[in-house]
C-alpha cells in the first residue's frame, strides 16, 4: 500500500482502470472455458486450428504452457482443476460434463489429456475416460517426458512439446 503511495498518481490510476476492465471485461470462453473478452475466445474462434482434437487441460495457465510450445493446432477444454477428493473437488466441481457434452454433439475424433502427472491428474484422466467410454472417441495422453509430480506450467517448452507430439494412447 505505501508503495503505492510513491507512485505517480496516473500510473495507479492506470492500474486501478486495468484490474477494473479484468474484473468486468474478462471471462470464460462458453466453449472452452479458456479466459477471454469475447463470449468465444479466439482459439475456438480461429478457423485454422483443427476442431477434431480436444486437449483436456486444468487451468488457463497451462493453455498458455502448450500454446508457447506452437506443437499443438487443435481446440483446448480447461477443466478449472481436478479431482482431488482431500480438497473437497469432486467430478461436479469441475468441467467434465461440458466435455462430454461437446464429445457427445459430434466432430471430435481425439480427447488428449494433458493433465499433470500428480495422484489428482491421474485420477482425473481415469474418470474422463470413463464418462467418454460410450463414445467412439480416441483417447490419448500426452507422454510421460513431464516428471511425475511436476506441474505442466513449469515444464519447459521443449519437453512439453515433445509430450504433445509424442502422446500416448490412455490405458485404463
Amino acid at each position: 500500500m505505501l508503495h503505492l503511495l510513491r507512485q505517480p498518481v496516473e500510473d495507479v490510476d492506470a492500474m486501478t482502470n486495468a484490474l477494473h476492465d479484468l474484473r468486468h471485461h474478462v471471462r470464460y470462453c462458453k466453449v472452452c472455458h479458456n479466459i477471454s473478452d469475447e463470449e468465444i475466445c479466439p482459439i475456438c474462434s480461429d478457423k485454422s486450428r483443427d476442431t477434431s482434437t480436444v486437449c483436456v487441460v486444468e487451468n488457463v495457465q497451462d493453455v498458455m504452457a502448450i500454446e508457447n510450445t506452437m506443437q499443438f493446432h487443435g481446440l483446448y477444454h480447461v477443466l478449472g482443476g481436478v479431482i482431488s477428493p482431500m480438497d473437497g473437488i469432486g467430478p461436479n466441481d469441475i468441467e467434465i460434463d461440458s466435455l462430454v457434452e461437446r464429445v457427445k454433439n459430434g466432430g471430435i475424433k481425439e480427447i488428449i489429456l494433458a493433465l499433470s502427472s500428480t495422484m489428482e491428474g491421474d485420477t482425473t484422466n481415469f474418470y474422463i475416460s470413463r464418462k467418454l467410454a460410450p463414445y467412439s472417441v480416441k483417447l490419448s495422453q500426452i507422454a510421460r517426458g513431464i516428471s511425475v509430480g511436476d506441474e505442466l506450467q513449469y515444464t519447459d517448452e521443449v519437453t512439453l512439446g515433445r509430450s504433445i507430439v509424442n502422446r500416448i494412447p490412455f490405458s485404463k
